[in-house]
């Protein structure tokens, strides 16, 4: 029997501007009876067929895009759009052996992340189709890039808005501990413990982008987990740099990775909470030339991103307490729901908060193996600015 699902009145015009989600409120008719994780054929109102993807009855996204033409969802399709995904980051990054391999609907794979860690990949299924099929697509990743473990690091909350449970551990091979290297820096990750996926590749080029402001200077690096902007600083010269997270397993890799790159001695890790730390440095009448600001996301979703305004303007008022004029912030937000906009005006107004003003010298996003739709927003979240004080 045919499974399909066929839109309302007007609801095709984002499929038809290039984004990859329908929502359960725009569908009109349902025919087959399709489960969670089903391929149906997408239809317009007048019944012409749109594509086929993943259903979910149960989800607000009911379906996801995955062709729009009515190839077949099976090994071949999955090798194809992996293949398309390894030829975009060898143009990228040609010497990198770890970087981001698939970035979910960037890629046209919706709710696959894949991470390349040199001989080992890690996976995450955010979508129940995907999850259905992690057999499947773990299979054709042997078959193309022969790693020696994956592990699958399924713990986002998202899972849950799909009616999956969260998990993580080894589903092919075995996993040990990985030295990886990004622009001159190794870092030793664990990919199976680590944060995220084992370490955070979307900040690839904004953690290069810190060097340049560096060199001599003196660096509070806040959130700093692995010590990835800590090391980047202390590499480029930096007269000292100071790395805290609340996390002592994030402090003590990144000592280790500090260690690691002959660094040590440039680099004090110091285990608190930012917020106490950025008070007790201000008592202290401390000054630091460079911070670099990469808090964890403050707004999970839309009801949070109040609480994840003040949040963030209290963090940048006490750090632009610390900073003298010509001083450099570099900061981070991965929040989605805190649009671009939006985090301007925060880092403008904490500034005046503070008696400081600002000039915007950087604004990035993720490193390119992030890559964005312009027709589905949500696959821009990172906002990385540089600004100096004045």
């Amino acid at each position: 029997m045919i499974k399909s699902i066929t839109l309302k009145k007007h609801e095709d015009r984002r499929i038809l501007s290039g984004h990859l989600w329908v929502f359960s409120n725009e569908i009109a008719a349902i025919e087959g009876e399709p489960a969670a994780g089903d391929i149906v054929t997408l239809r317009n109102h007048g019944g012409a067929p749109m594509g086929k993807g993943f259903y979910h009855p149960g989800s607000l996204i009911a379906f996801r895009l995955l062709t729009r033409t009515d190839e077949e969802i099976d090994f071949q399709f999955f090798q194809k759009r992996i293949e398309r995904a390894i030829a975009l980051r060898a143009l990228l990054y040609p010497q990198a052996k770890s970087y981001r391999l698939v970035y979910g609907e960037s890629d046209f794979l919706p709710g696959l992340i894949i991470d390349k860690y040199h001989q080992y990949l890690s996976v995450q299924t955010l979508s129940y189709g995907m999850d259905k099929r992690l057999t499947l697509i773990c299979d054709v990743l042997e078959a193309l890039l022969k790693p020696k473990g994956i592990v699958e690091r399924n713990e986002s909350q998202i899972r849950l808005l799909e009616g999956l449970e969260t998990k993580k551990g080894i589903v092919r091979g075995t996993v040990g501990p990985v030295t990886i290297e990004e622009n001159g820096i190794s870092y030793e990750i664990d990919i199976l413990e680590g944060q995220k996926t084992g370490f955070f590749l979307d900040q690839r080029e904004n953690r290069l982008a810190l060097r340049r402001y560096s060199k001599g200077a003196s660096v509070l690096d806040c959130f700093c987990n692995d010590g990835g902007f800590a090391l980047n600083a202390a590499h480029a010269g930096a007269k000292h740099v100071t790395a805290v997270d609340v996390s002592e397993t994030a402090v003590a890799r990144a000592s280790a990775n500090a260690a690691l790159n002959g660094l040590a001695k440039g680099v004090t890790c110091v285990a608190a909470d930012a917020f106490e730390y950025l008070k007790g440095a201000i008592a202290a009448k401390k000054e630091f030339d460079v911070i670099n600001l990469d808090p964890p996301s403050f707004a999970k979703s839309k009801k949070m991103v109040s609480t994840a305004k003040r949040g963030y303007k209290d963090l940048h008022a006490l750090a632009f307490q610390l900073m003298p004029k010509g001083g450099i912030l570099a900061s981070s937000s991965c929040s989605y729901h805190i649009e671009e906009p939006t985090f301007l005006e925060i880092v403008h107004q904490s500034a005046q908060t503070a008696g400081k003003t600002v000039r915007v010298l950087e604004w990035r996003g993720a490193s390119p193996d992030h890559p964005v739709l312009p027709a589905m927003p949500e696959t821009r979240y990172l906002k990385f600015g540089v600004f100096r004080v004045e």
